[in-house]
């Protein structure tokens, strides 16, 4: 078992599976003839779907569609499959054309290898196997709802179109004081059925990020009260 294969916990029966997800399309400036690991990134993009729906499937089992797919997506964002890369050392296996500059922490090529991995996995072990390196690169499953800290619109945006009727978000500028070259940006988000939050920023989109993060904040303290209140019910009945 090689270095890599140790520390993600899978032996390839067919060695040449792991050399096409370690290759890179930079790699084919220098030796055109090899075949770059773009077709196992496709593959590996779709098993990190599934198997990271099945695993924020079971572990909230409370949440419906809008949440869920929010955690999916953060599970396995660009960011996090980065992050993982980089916790064993993926880009030191990564085959590069000559002269190629080091690695930027987080970047993209390290995500888009680490996908292919989970493709070739996938090819030469099936699911299981698959799901065994999965668990094993301790993905962000267990933080708190605030995975809005990165893209807080996009995820109020996809809980409201998962309601039903579908519903978009609604940003309204309030004011907008000061001089141009600092200005003070007032916004207020509103999705109908859920609420609405205020904020105010330095500019426009920073204040529509922060009112969305608002809106997304009471929303989850609202079913936080609501949930522990159910629970106590639930024990002054028994």
């Amino acid at each position: 078992m090689t270095e890599l294969e140790e520390k993600i916990g899978y032996s390839f029966k067919d060695a040449t599976l792991l050399e096409t997800a370690l290759t890179t399309p930079a790699c084919r400036m220098d030796r055109p003839e090899v075949e770059d690991n773009q077709r196992l990134e496709f593959l590996g993009d779709a098993v990190f779907g599934l198997l990271s729906a099945d695993a924020v499937f079971a572990a909230y089992p409370w949440e419906q569609e809008g949440p869920l797919t929010v955690r999916r997506t953060h599970l396995v964002s660009g960011a996090a499959l980065a992050a993982a890369a980089e916790r064993i050392g993926l880009g030191a296996f990564l085959k590069r054309n000559a002269g190629a500059a080091p690695l930027a922490p987080h970047a993209k090529v390290l995500a888009d290898a680490m996908e292919a991995v989970m493709g070739a996995v996938w090819l030469d072990g099936g699911l299981e196997a698959a799901r065994a390196v999965f668990d094993r690169l301790n993905l962000p499953i267990d933080e708190q709802l605030n995975e809005w800290g990165t893209n807080p619109k996009g995820h109020l945006q996809v809980m409201a179109q998962a309601m039903r009727p579908s519903r978009k978000p609604l940003y309204t500028v309030d004011s907008v004081k000061g001089p141009p070259h600092a200005p003070i940006v007032t916004v207020t988000v509103e999705v109908s059925g859920l609420g609405k939050a205020t904020a105010t920023a330095g500019s426009q989109r920073l204040a529509e990020c922060a009112a969305a993060t608002a809106l997304l904040t009471d929303l989850k303290a609202r079913k936080d009260a609501a949930k522990s209140a159910d629970e106590g019910r639930g024990n002054v009945s028994r």
